[in-house]
């Protein structure tokens, strides 16, 4: 390649993606002249999805804007909270982030979550038919021109990833409102209405109850329910209203 010599400095929660030689601070590259600098950021592996402002000689220009000889480029990260025009916030994740949907759902977190393999171009399709913010661990994916919008999933310890989510993009929370197999509301359920679908030793254990109003399943505090408390409480203490990490 013989065209003009940049000067490139990516910041540091993006250098994960880039070649060693760009890890370290600012580094020379050279380009085609033709390329967009969008182009250029992403043939170093960065997902445009992950880059937020592009800084030429000190000023933030588009993802279209040419590189010319001699410019120094700044790759910045997105700021936290990172806005999300238009739609209400709402995610689609891909079929390696099961652990993840789940939680979130539990939160109250509108989660769209695909347990088989479509495909990234229905994934990238269905998050632009829906307008999904569409979360994966997959570069490639988040690389296609369809996505409505996309976020890469950092960590692979979901303790991690909801942490990640909810700091990133400062969804509103509303723990126990949503179902974690199929992301429908949950409404309350008498026991009564439910007793057919329940264990004898469930139905003579519990009295309160949450159905689904999609899929039917109906929920209760269970065995496992302490453990779910304190993911929630865990989130709520650091994201939900008034605490350091929910949106001003």
């Amino acid at each position: 390649m013989n065209g003009p010599c940049i000067h490139l400095s990516v910041a540091p929660e993006l250098r994960l993606f880039v070649p060693s030689a760009y890890r370290d601070g600012r580094a020379e590259l050279v380009t085609d002249g033709t390329s967009t600098l969008g182009h250029v950021v992403e043939s170093l592996g960065v997902p445009l999805t992950e880059a937020g402002r592009l800084v030429v000689d000190g000023r933030t220009v588009p993802v279209s804007h040419i590189p010319a000889e001699g410019e120094r480029v700044d790759v910045l990260g997105h700021e936290r909270p990172q806005p999300v025009p238009g739609a209400p916030l709402r995610f689609l994740l891909d079929v390696h982030l099961g652990t993840l949907a789940r939680r979130l759902r539990l939160l109250g977190v509108d989660a769209a979550y695909e347990s088989e393999d479509i495909g990234d171009p229905a994934l990238a399709a269905l998050s632009a038919k829906e307008r999904r913010v569409l979360l994966s661990r997959d570069r490639g994916l988040l690389r296609r021109r369809e996505l409505w919008a996309g976020a890469f999933v950092y960590s692979d310890r979901p303790d991690d990833q909801v942490r990640d989510v909810l700091g990133r993009f400062a969804p509103e929370l509303a723990p126990w409102t949503r179902c974690t197999a199929c992301n429908g509301p949950l409404v309350d359920a008498d026991k009564d209405s439910v007793g057919d679908q329940l264990e004898h030793g469930t139905r003579q254990t519990y009295d309160v109850f949450a159905r689904c109003s999609v899929c039917s399943r109906v929920y209760w505090r269970g065995a496992h329910h302490a453990r779910l408390v304190g993911i929630v409480d865990a989130a709520v203490a650091e994201f939900g209203p008034g605490a350091p990490g929910a949106r001003l």
